[in-house]
């Protein structure tokens, strides 16, 4: 069974497309549940959830609000994703069928953006799946979308919530370093929301990223909040 587990907080307008997009993948869909681990909304966010059937945990933060959605999964397979993004048509069945044939324990994919822009298309490629495909040997890198075994995933005992940024990159290495297999998936792309890049500034946003990378690199994990992460979403 795979447990889909999304952390949340104020995203009603973001997850409908999310949730649709699971419900309306292939016929004959793998054996699954939803579970939203949400970190106190105050709009529709969890009368969304209910609609569609989801189960509901208390959250906080994406690395705590994944650990507790953990908690209750029922799946052998989890797949943590982030709110704002969609899974194209008969992607999931693809991603679970890669995942198996390249017999892996954890894995990431490669994104693309809501917009229909080709340029913006081409410069995802190039700043984030060409690095993160290339790298995947020896740094691991994963956003908006890691599936993992979930006994991999009790052996680290989840995702480090002390950590204020770039916690889901620090998960992926530590499975890795307790001899977890890991692999980009390359199937597909899932789609993911640029309003990040469009609130805060596309430049100024990857800089924050790429300075983020170096400090884990040189420094470790990100405790402190010196890259001003906002978990509260932007419309």
């Amino acid at each position: 069974m795979l447990s889909i587990i999304i952390p949340t907080l104020n995203e009603e307008y973001h997850l409908p497309l999310l949730l649709s997009s699971i419900k309306e993948q292939q016929k004959d869909p793998p054996d699954y549940e939803i579970i939203i681990a949400d970190a106190g909304s105050k709009d529709k966010t969890l009368e969304i959830a209910k609609s569609f059937g989801c189960k509901i945990t208390k959250g906080g933060l994406p690395a705590k609000g994944r650990n507790e959605g953990a908690k209750i999964a029922q799946g052998d397979l989890l797949l943590f994703l982030d709110a704002d993004t969609i899974l194209p048509e008969n992607s999931l069945k693809r991603f679970l069928t890669e995942f198996e044939n390249r017999n892996l324990d954890i894995a990431s994919c490669l994104l693309q953006p809501f917009s229909q822009s080709k340029l913006l298309k081409i410069l995802y490629d190039i700043f984030y799946n060409f690095p993160i495909l290339f790298s995947q040997r020896f740094i691991p890198h994963g956003s908006a979308f890691i599936l993992v075994k979930k006994n991999f995933h009790l052996q680290i005992e989840g995702f480090d919530e002390k950590a204020r940024l770039a916690e889901d990159h620090t998960y992926i290495r530590e499975v890795v370093k307790n001899k977890g297999k890991f692999g980009i998936l390359r199937s597909n792309k899932i789609l993911c929301s640029e309003r990040r890049f469009e609130k805060e500034g596309w430049v100024k946003t990857y800089l924050k990223y790429l300075l983020a990378e170096l400090y884990l690199l040189i420094f470790g994990k990100i405790y402190s909040d010196i890259f001003k992460y906002n978990f509260d979403c932007y419309k």
